[in-house]
């Protein structure tokens, strides 16, 4: 079954995606912890990685039961066919977002605009445009889904 790519309301990601779980939907709504900054103190909150999407495992023709879920708006379309995410792209931000480290990795003055291709992993073989090049992060296009994704790098030898 492909991964289907839904478009929320915004701050409608966790909601929707836990009405379509009740309804036997297999969603993933990938979440980071960010500290965020108020007058009077610091607090961590929970956030969905890609604001106003999630995703869903669905058979074509269970398309339209995403609509149930209050907040669904739409599938994210991709050349006038609905976006697929595939499974090792999936994979590897779920990889991520359990903060596994990365193996066997070798920086060479990375500059915005280069394209890198993935040697290992679960994304081998794919290629991505590095967008900017921090201290700390490497921020890559992955030019299939069209979407820009943050790699730390502070740990990396």
């Amino acid at each position: 079954m492909p991964w289907y790519v839904i478009r929320t309301k915004p701050q409608h990601e966790v909601k929707s995606a836990q009405f379509l779980e009740k309804l036997g939907v297999e969603v993933f709504c990938p979440v980071i912890t960010e500290v965020r900054q108020w007058s009077d103190r610091k607090k961590k909150v929970t956030v969905p990685l890609f604001k106003s999407y999630v995703f869903a495992n669905l058979l074509e023709k269970d398309r339209n039961m995403v609509f149930q879920a209050p907040g669904v708006l739409s599938f994210l379309n991709w050349l006038q066919k609905p976006a697929i995410a595939k499974d090792e792209e999936i994979d590897a931000i779920k990889s991520w977002l359990k903060n596994d480290r990365l193996d066997n990795i070798k920086v060479n003055r990375l500059q915005p605009g280069d394209e890198v291709e993935i040697k290992s992993g679960k994304l081998a073989n794919k290629k991505a445009v590095i967008k900017e090049v921090g201290n700390k992060k490497l921020k890559l296009i992955l030019t299939d889904l069209g979407w820009t994704l943050t790699a730390n790098i502070q740990d990396l030898v």
